[in-house]
């Protein structure tokens, strides 16, 4: 008997916390129109931003397909956008090992 009511108790304060934990969330969940509104402020909405992510995705997808068709390790340029200058006076193959590494 004593332990049919505890499970009744604690079952009573699960749901008791399921209902204040529900009611809380749908007190806090913002309406159709503060959602239209936060969707127009996402900076993802910008056109300038959004083109300039593409260009970034576009330089970064270039540079890999360009370090999978060649041998020098593209980690070491110290400018991206251009071609080629990888460390100066290394051959930077994939066996060749970096100064201070066994």
């Amino acid at each position: 008997m004593e332990g049919l009511r505890k499970a009744l108790l604690v079952g009573a304060l699960l749901g008791a916390g399921a209902g204040v934990g529900s009611a809380l969330f749908v007190l806090v969940t913002p309406g159709e129109q503060q959602k239209q509104a936060m969707l127009k402020e996402m900076p993802g909405q910008d056109p300038r931003r959004r083109d300039e992510a593409a260009r970034t995705k576009e330089l970064v997808l270039a540079t890999l397909q360009e370090a999978a068709a060649t041998q020098e390790n593209v980690a070491w340029r110290k400018n991206w956008m251009v071609g080629g200058g990888g460390r100066p006076g290394r051959e930077s193959g994939p066996g060749t090992p970096r100064p201070g590494l066994p």
